[in-house]
């Protein structure tokens, strides 16, 4: 059963390891105030606290993120800096995140997806930085998160020149991992995140965290060492060789030849 808690601007549901967070915020287009963003980040410290294995951000339609509060950045009460706190808490979470992108992700708002490990869109959904056309700079890390998906050149066009991606042209390039339909958007982000869930925690956090130590390195030989390190972690803990002979239990079992073969 769903136990489900809400925050002012974000819902928080727990189904079975996976923490759904949705922006709720419609009649603002879900913009990133201090006050949403704050929400988020709770949102994100709560799902962690109670023992979430994976996060799920989706929002409530139509538009999946506006951006920055323009009030906010006309106003200027709020340090710049402090207005990233749900995007940082996104970003630094230790389990898998999933972003469900199903409408606009506008200026900051992009800053949201590209937070999540993986990101998962609609035909529907647009992915507009939009940051030069309200006179303002990219902030939050945006340009390199950006580049990392679609290399400096996309970044360039996006952010530079003012272009714009679909959905489909999201997955194309790489700032999505798949564009599917809207009525299998959020299935297909709970499969994933339960896939994710419905393994070893601790195993699961420690390859997070090698790959987003990994993407740091500039040598394969780098890399190579630090996966080895954390193999032979794995292969060390309590249970692993016990582990290992239940699969090949299971897979001498097995009426299917092939799925001996495949392991």
């Amino acid at each position: 059963m769903a136990a489900t808690a809400k925050a002012r601007l974000v819902d928080l549901a727990l189904h079975d390891g996976v923490a759904v967070l949705r922006l709720n915020d419609p009649d603002r287009r879900n913009a990133l105030s201090k006050a949403l963003s704050d929400d988020l980040a709770r949102a994100v410290d709560s799902a962690l606290d109670v023992g979430a294995r994976a996060l799920v951000l989706t929002a409530a339609p139509p538009v999946f993120c506006a951006g920055g509060s323009l009030d906010g950045l006309i106003n200027r009460e709020v340090p710049l800096a402090e207005m990233y706190a749900g995007m940082e808490r996104l970003a630094a979470a230790p389990v898998p995140t999933i972003a469900a992108v199903g409408g606009a992700a506008i200026g900051a708002g992009v800053n949201l997806p590209l937070a999540c490990d993986i990101v998962l869109a609609t035909p529907d959904a647009r992915f507009d930085p939009r940051f030069l056309d309200v006179g303002i700079h990219p902030g939050g890390g945006h340009l390199w998160r950006l580049a990392a998906r679609v290399g400096a050149q996309g970044a360039a066009a996006l952010v530079l020149c003012g272009d714009a991606l679909t959905g489909e042209e999201a997955a194309a390039c790489g700032l999505a991992w798949r564009c599917v339909p809207q009525d299998r958007l959020e299935p297909l982000a709970l499969k994933f995140a339960g896939r994710a869930a419905a393994r070893d925690p601790e195993l699961v956090r420690r390859a997070k965290r090698t790959l987003t130590a990994s993407l740091a390195l500039d040598r394969a030989e780098d890399a190579s060492a630090l996966e080895l390190a954390a193999q032979q972690w794995s292969v060390d803990r309590p249970g692993f060789a016990e582990n290992v002979r239940r699969i090949q239990d299971g897979l001498r079992r097995s009426p299917n030849p092939t799925a001996r073969e495949s392991r």
